[in-house]
């Protein structure tokens, strides 16, 4: 991939309807659990939480998606391994974590999601409301962010697996009440 095709890639999952989603149900599910939250209670407290997380995301995506892997010429993409056993496929989707390949094809340490981490939780300090900023919150933050990281590659690795099978049980379903709907109403 060119960078230009890299930068439109970091905007359209930035703009991607289901990342809103998501941003705004986690808000929701934070703000809800924990009124008295660095972030505040009702509308507003929600408003500042996904004003953050967009800032995170934006944050995460320009250096991570966009700038670090046009520099190291590194493929932002998860590759997806969907013939291979259900073992191998959760072991490649943990090490995609601190490994992935170039835009030639070839492996090469993942310099994009470790960099952006870092680099978002430095960013994230001067803004992320109640936030703490010395040396060892930071890296307390960036392990869990490292630790948790396959989780987005699972979801990329198994969903399509899932939503294929369950695509299948709904047109069955979808044609039983279509029969049914004939029947009764012959």
């Amino acid at each position: 991939m060119k960078a230009k095709e890299k930068g439109w890639l970091a905007v359209r999952n930035v703009i991607d309807p289901f990342n809103a989603i998501t941003i705004m149900g986690l808000a929701g599910i934070s703000v809800g659990a924990n009124s008295h939250s660095p972030v505040g209670p009702g509308m507003h407290g929600f408003a500042r939480y996904v004003g953050v997380s967009y800032t995170q995301d934006i944050t995460g995506e320009f250096f991570g998606t966009f700038l670090i892997s046009s520099l190291d010429h590194q493929d932002p993409h998860y590759h997806r391994m969907p013939n291979a056993s259900i073992p191998r496929r959760v072991g490649h989707a943990m090490l995609q974590v601190v490994w992935a390949q170039s835009d030639k094809g070839k492996g090469m340490l993942n310099y994009a999601d470790l960099g952006s981490g870092a680099i978002g939780i430095a960013i994230g300090n001067l803004y992320v409301p109640g936030q703490q900023t010395h040396l060892s919150a930071d890296l307390e933050r960036y392990g869990v962010g490292v630790a948790t990281a396959p989780i987005g590659n699972f979801v990329t690795e198994f969903v399509p697996d899932v939503a294929k099978r369950i695509h299948v049980r709904v047109v069955l379903i979808q044609r039983i009440i279509n029969q049914v709907a004939k029947t009764n109403g012959s």
